[in-house]
């Protein structure tokens, strides 16, 4: 297990986790990976999980008081690429309005890849002759970067445009949807759904 220093300095992982005190999270974090008792949880969700928890406590010393879900709503709102600009930047303004420090919170979410060098460096964790690199988060991954990059070089296109006066166009934002339509079952699914579920309906 990590010492002192590699929680709280060394890695950020283990920084955060230490400065929010969340270390029952610390030590959930590799059972949780493993699997130990019940179904092993990715590296992305595990730190979408710490970045919720940063988010939560956040909302929480505002003076604001989250259901249930409501941090995970708020979370996949400012940072989810599902999103389109206007509805985060809406849900930014409100976070903001009730005293979170949005930007703040945002330097302390940490990334899958962090997770990973944490679990295994600062805590010593294998998962034994098995690849630690998840494939369908691999592939999603890329996949997510050329759609990020494909929204931002059609906005950036319609925003010359209507500054040259070439087409007219109000406030606008811009999405790009990733769907998968399987021609046996006659059945599509965003992207994202049909990787988390393990594919389509056909046996």
């Amino acid at each position: 297990m990590a010492n002192e220093t590699d929680v709280q300095t060394r890695y950020k992982v283990g920084r955060v986790l230490s400065e929010h005190d969340l270390m029952d999270l610390h030590e959930a974090l590799p059972e949780r990976w493993l699997g130990e008792s019940g179904e092993a949880e990715s590296l992305r969700a595990l730190a979408e999980r710490i970045n919720v928890a940063v988010l939560r406590q956040a909302m929480e010393e505002a003076g604001m008081d989250p259901l249930d879900g409501e941090a995970e709503n708020a979370y996949r709102l400012v940072t989810d690429d599902d999103v389109s600009v206007g509805v985060r930047t809406q849900q930014r303004n409100r976070l903001e309005r009730a005293g979170v420090d949005v930007d703040q919170c945002e330097d302390e979410f940490v990334t899958h890849q962090a997770v990973y060098t944490y679990l295994t460096k600062a805590l010593g964790v294998s998962k034994d002759d098995r690849d630690e690199t998840d494939p369908l988060e691999k592939h999603e991954e890329r996949i997510q970067r050329l759609r990020s990059r494909t929204a931002a070089v059609m906005e950036n296109s319609l925003t010359e445009l209507q500054n040259d006066e070439t087409i007219t166009l109000g406030s606008f934002d811009t999405t790009v949807d990733l769907r998968v339509y399987c021609q046996d079952c006659e059945t599509q699914y965003e992207l994202s759904s049909l990787l988390a579920r393990g594919g389509c309906t056909c046996e």
